[in-house]
């Protein structure tokens, strides 16, 4: 695997990506604290998708809820196990068809940045599944103890591309036991979600709220997100924000309980739409000739 290790020239944060494994980001580290959620390790996401870290679920985050959508007049039929396409239990597409995807082509690299892009227009398996023909590229950089993610969606077709992707940054603060986390977030607006985790047209406004984490469990679904719109962990004298910087109106948060290194975390997942939109519709699109930017960071 091509590990790529960027390190801040101001700070001990240091960061590491591996753009042959989906461009997925496997390490956060503090003075060689380790800020993000292992869970089951790179070789699980590698083998069977199994997320950890800081993946990209694309082209779309989350569930969708059938296995056909119809989007800028085309009409797509997914089977789960092809195509790159997965199935929760439920038997639903969820979180795209990227996970550990090895076509990236390393495009920019040093020290502390790594632009990596993928061009799906070129490739008969992921149109497939999504046949907008595009360009994606991810540009991280680390300086001034922040990972800034940046994307670009540019289509390289007459046709528009749908933007309904997400990232599931997992968060953990080490050696602070879970029940001492400390989570914040701004307003937004809750999203009413069935028993298969799809919205149900229900919403309720949520005002900025800072809580203890404790024993619950969290897998909620907003939007209304803002511009800027900042989100945070904090305890034992560490404090991870996750900032929303652009483009991205809607967010998972998932936090699970149980045992085990794989329930020690949290998650504030940017989304550029809410769960499901590729089906419902209320996604913005990026037009050809238009190149769509969205970006999110992590401040430790």
């Amino acid at each position: 695997m091509d590990v790529v290790t960027l390190t801040d020239p101001a700070s001990e944060v240091a960061a590491q990506f591996v753009p042959s494994a989906g461009m997925i980001g496997t390490s956060l580290t503090d003075a060689g604290a380790q800020l993000l959620g292992q869970r089951r390790g790179l070789d699980a996401y590698l083998e069977a998708g199994k997320t950890m870290g800081i993946p990209i679920l694309y082209p779309w985050a989350n569930r969708l809820s059938a296995n056909t959508y119809t989007a800028q007049g085309e009409t797509v039929t997914l089977t789960p196990g092809e195509n790159g396409v997965r199935a929760d239990p439920n038997g639903l597409p969820i979180h795209g068809v990227l996970a550990a995807y090895p076509g990236w082509r390393v495009t920019a690299r040093s020290g502390n940045e790594l632009t990596a892009e993928l061009d799906f227009g070129a490739e008969p398996r992921l149109l497939a599944s999504f046949p907008y023909p595009h360009v994606l590229n991810v540009a991280v950089r680390l300086a001034q103890r922040t990972l800034t993610v940046r994307t670009t969606v540019t289509a390289t077709g007459a046709r528009a591309v749908p933007l309904c992707f997400g990232f599931h940054p997992y968060l953990q603060l080490p050696g602070l036991p879970r029940g001492d986390w400390v989570i914040e977030t701004p307003p937004l607006r809750h999203l009413g979600l069935d028993d298969r985790g799809l919205p149900t047209g229900a919403s309720t406004p949520r005002p900025a709220r800072q809580e203890a984490l404790g024993d619950k469990a969290f897998d909620d679904a907003f939007d209304g997100v803002d511009d800027g719109a900042v989100f945070a962990v904090s305890g034992g004298g560490r404090r991870i924000e996750v900032h929303f910087e652009r483009g991205y109106p809607a967010t998972q948060i998932f936090a699970p309980t149980g045992k085990g290194p794989d329930k020690q975390v949290v998650c504030f997942e940017p989304m550029t739409a809410p769960t499901d939109a590729l089906r419902r519709g209320g996604y913005r699109c990026a037009l050809p000739g238009e190149p769509a930017v969205t970006q999110f960071s992590i401040r430790a």
